[in-house]
């Protein structure tokens, strides 16, 4: 993959969890050699700052779905790298 890939953490305020998500999700592409920017957001803006993929809780999944056209994935626990390395880097793979 020759383009940096834009990664978006969306959380209720922009603030607390998207930052640990985006954390955990730069600490799993760098393991896994992905080279990828990511950035956090809050709901009210993450339609519109441009990314090619976005994590998301399940709950704010369902108030993004029909406002992008980008693939947004869904992390159940935010502190889970596992979890994020399990879904992430196949969905990152795939764009």
């Amino acid at each position: 993959m020759s383009k940096k890939v834009k990664v978006l953490a969306v959380c209720g305020f922009g603030v607390g969890t998207s930052l640990i998500l985006k954390m955990n999700i730069a600490d799993v592409l760098k393991k896994n050699g992905i080279d990828a920017e990511v950035s956090n957001a809050d709901i009210a803006i993450a339609a519109s700052v441009p990314a090619d993929i976005i994590f998301t809780s399940d709950e704010l999944y369902h108030q993004l779905k029909d406002k992008v056209k980008i693939p947004i994935i869904i992390i159940n626990n935010f502190m889970n790298k596992s979890e994020i390395e399990e879904k992430a880097v196949p969905a990152i793979k795939k764009l």
